[in-house]
């Protein structure tokens, strides 16, 4: 029977009152007393000399305060980058200056020149057009290869190249790896790319920066995943201002899919200019900026090749990828394709020997960082196509191979230097068979053709490492910060409970799901927990929310903070009652003396605290309110199976997506239907990917899809009634809540099922085609059928 409280039960969530209603408090509803408003000027070619800014025509018109150009931003710091990545010869990566706003040089479309601050949006935008510019433009660097050719343009002068470094994993291994793919029996090859991505939150970004002249301090709204992260970098690394005097206020987020993690130049900017100006000064980005200034996704291309003996059995795999960087290093790009792709490259497997190297690349395009998956889906989509070739090549079921193949004992120790700790891959990949009625598909296959369509179906696996951690680890790695997660418990005097956390959530569900993991623990109802987030002036310092972290880190941060609560009002009701504390109990809300009738309401015990006139206060400080940093000793590791099938018509080459299916090992799980609905948003923006999306650029480095005309976003219609299941967790060791993350797993294991279902279809057809690039548009997938 489904729960109806706490840990296990499928409670609404409490946040979507406001959010469906109207009511909710996001960044753009923020407008502050006496507020300017800012439009940056970018640039319209993708690498030039600038040769002179005339802002005097500008500056006369009405309405206009300021207009800001690099020159005024000569001494302020660069804007950093988070992750020092060492390569495979010893050397740290290159890592060029990213000025607020332009200095000398533009380096993609959309790079900010100029700044102007206004007393309306209107006049900001007139005087931008009469901006006088005299821009040199250069030749663009934009496809990869040829960006690292001898002679190529230059994105960073100063650097000598375009290659940011040269990176391989585990570079022990590449000898013994080279010799084994040399003596194997079957070798598969594959070439691919993983395509460009634009994250499209339905919010865009937004920054109101704010300065109290009476106090010196500064206060910065804006829409960020982890504000406590922008706080450290804008303030330590840019402006040079104290933690103490600057303010991070993340609100209501509406969606960032990773593309809000990162520190941008525009929040620089608003919080700087509202201290030279002394008024605050906000930005919203329109969409269209949103397409040429947030971060991009994914970007790789890759040969992989996957090396088998007699038996099938893996042997070796090797990759040589192209990781696109843009025109400068984002705050986690070094790692994305590094240390949160390479380690994942072993998958559901146990192939011995693994080599990966990856050439990062300086482009003249908008610059690539962590999109929903972030290293993890570039890894599984590599993997499991090639495995899925594998099987077409040497004439075996696809499943059975990767049957052959699983690793089945846990814990396991990877070659490339993750040590999955459980998981049961034979199990999930029996409850998706079932859910599929894989041994129906041939009759649904002849039923398509009948119809004069093609039918297909895919199937993969995935593994992802989520919750990022160690500390100490990732420090080793070129992490600049720690990836801990903090709580503060504060319980009132009448019993209602206040947690404050580092965690921030912009569509996951924190303030429904992270109450019913502390009322489980008590024993109250969840309406009794508050959650507070998204604030630096009244949250602990707290790394954010990405990469499936929250309640595996910040969760677990909250259960080892609610345990000092916890064990606190147990010595106050030992007291209350005249027991021993080992003997106090507490269930339901209610402390009692074990093996008699005695018993204290939770409330009392709570009043107690805070009029301690019942327990010696040499024993116990007054007060209910206590604070945790959790520090995962190891990442987590969801892992699942799906399956997609999909109908062709050979006519266009039209692909409609059938049915599609995920059976997921998320461990332990708190709340099954916001657990679904995040499932359910993963496959909407995987099957996205693979069917429709593509950020294209010219040789010129002109942005070819900078809007909603020309980038194909997925909708209802594109889409079938997800079946999900979750029923094969295996805990995670490591937490205290045996939880693994499931708000990227949607998007890392869909892509590969629908281009495999695609080439299914095809082969069904008599078609030697093997693989199609992403997006599978009719118009490419009608020219794999003919040739």
């Amino acid at each position: 029977m489904p729960k109806d409280n706490g840990i296990g039960a499928s409670l609404k969530r409490r946040e979507d009152v406001r959010f469906l209603t109207g009511t909710g408090n996001y960044t753009d509803d923020i407008s502050v007393h006496r507020q300017l408003y800012v439009h940056f000027l970018r640039s319209d070619v993708a690498n030039g000399t600038i040769n002179g800014i005339d802002t005097a025509a500008a500056s006369a018109m009405s309405g206009v305060v300021r207009i800001f150009t690099g020159a005024d931003f000569e001494g302020v710091g660069s804007i950093p980058c988070g992750w020092q990545v060492t390569d495979r010869h010893g050397e740290v990566m290159k890592e060029p200056a990213h000025p607020v706003l332009a200095q000398g040089k533009v380096r993609h479309v959309g790079d900010p020149i100029a700044a102007v601050v206004a007393n309306s949006l209107e006049e900001a935008r007139n005087a931008a057009e009469a901006i006088d510019l005299d821009i040199h433009e250069l030749p663009a660097a934009v496809d990869m290869r040829k960006a690292l050719e001898e002679g190529a343009p230059l994105v960073h002068d100063e650097l000598g190249d375009n290659l940011c470094y040269d990176w391989g994993f585990v570079e022990e291994n590449r000898e013994a790896v080279d010799e084994a793919i040399k003596n194997a029996a079957h070798v598969t090859t594959l070439e691919l790319v993983n395509n460009r991505l634009v994250a499209n939150p339905m919010e865009p970004r937004v920054a109101v920066g704010d300065f109290n002249r009476a106090t010196g301090d500064s206060t910065l709204y804006t829409t960020s995943q982890n504000p406590h992260v922008i706080r450290l970098l804008m303030g330590a690394f840019v402006l040079g201002i104290p933690e103490h005097k600057l303010r991070v206020v993340a609100p209501d987020v509406g969606g960032g899919f990773g593309t809000k993690i990162f520190h941008y130049a525009e929040e620089a900017f608003c919080t700087f200019a509202a201290k030279a100006l002394n008024r605050p000064v906000k930005w919203t980005a329109s969409r269209s900026e949103a397409f040429m200034s947030d971060a991009h996704g994914r970007d790789h291309v890759t040969k992989i090749e996957l090396a088998l003996d007699a038996d099938n059995n893996f042997v070796a795999l090797r990759t040589a990828t192209l990781a696109n960087m843009g025109a400068y290093l984002s705050t986690f790009a070094p790692s994305v394709p590094t240390w949160l792709h390479g380690t994942l490259m072993a998958g559901n497997y146990k192939t011995p020997l693994i080599y990966v190297n990856v050439k990062a690349v300086f482009t003249n395009t908008v610059p690539v960082d962590a999109y929903r998956g972030a290293g993890r889906p570039e890894a599984t989509y590599q993997l499991e196509r090639v495995v899925d070739k594998a099987a077409r090549e040497l004439g075996v079921d696809p499943v059975a191979l990767r049957r052959q193949n699983f690793i089945t004992e846990f814990p396991y120790a990877t070659p490339v230097a993750v040590e999955y700790d459980t998981g049961d891959y034979n199990a999930t990949m029996d409850t998706l068979e079932t859910m599929i009625d894989r041994d129906g598909f041939a009759a649904r296959r002849a039923a398509s053709e009948a119809k004069g369509k093609l039918r297909g179906l895919g199937i993969n696996c995935y593994i992802e490492a989520c919750g990022i951690a160690p500390s100490n680890l990732v420090g080793q790695l070129g992490a600049r910060a720690g990836l801990y997660e903090s709580a503060t418990v504060r319980v009132n005097a009448t019993g209602g409970l206040v947690v404050m956390t580092g965690s921030h959530s912009h569509g996951q569900g924190h303030e429904t799901v992270f109450p019913q993991v502390i009322a489980e623990m008590i024993g109250l109802d969840e309406s009794m927990v508050e959650i507070v987030h998204g604030d630096t002036a009244n949250s602990p310092m707290g790394m954010g929310t990405y990469g499936s972290r929250s309640l595996a880190v910040g969760g677990s941060a909250m259960v080892r903070a609610t345990e000092k609560i916890i064990n606190k009002t147990k010595k106050i009701a030992a007291h209350l009652m005249e027991a021993a504390e080992a003997d106090i109990e507490l269930k339901d809300g209610q402390f009692s003396v074990a093996g008699t009738d005695k018993s204290v309401a939770w409330g009392d015990v709570c009043l107690a605290a805070y009029v301690p006139h019942n327990y010696p206060l040499e024993d116990i400080e007054p007060g209910l309110e206590e604070t945790a940093f959790y520090d995962p000793s190891n990442f987590t590791y969801p892992a699942g199976a799906y399956s997609c099938e999909v109908e062709v018509d050979p006519e266009t080459g039209k692909v409609t997506i059938e049915s599609f299916a995920a059976a997921d090992d998320f461990g332990n799980v708190v709340n099954p239907m916001i657990v679904e609905g995040q499932v359910h948003g993963g496959l909407g923006q995987g099957i996205g990917q693979a069917l429709l999306e593509n950020c294209a650029y010219d040789e010129n480095g002109q942005l070819l899809s900078a809007s909603y005309m020309d980038y194909a976003m997925p909708r209802a219609s594109d889409l079938p009634l997800f079946k999900v299941d979750h029923s094969n967790g295996t805990p995670c060791t490591h937490n205290p809540l045996g939880v693994k993350g499931c708000g990227e797993a949607g998007a890392i294991g869909s892509p590969p099922a629908v281009v495999n279902a695609v080439v299914d279809a095809l082969q069904s057809a008599g078609k030697n085609v093997l693989h199609i690039d992403m997006p599978l548009t009719p118009a490419r997938v009608w020219d794999a059928m003919n040739g």
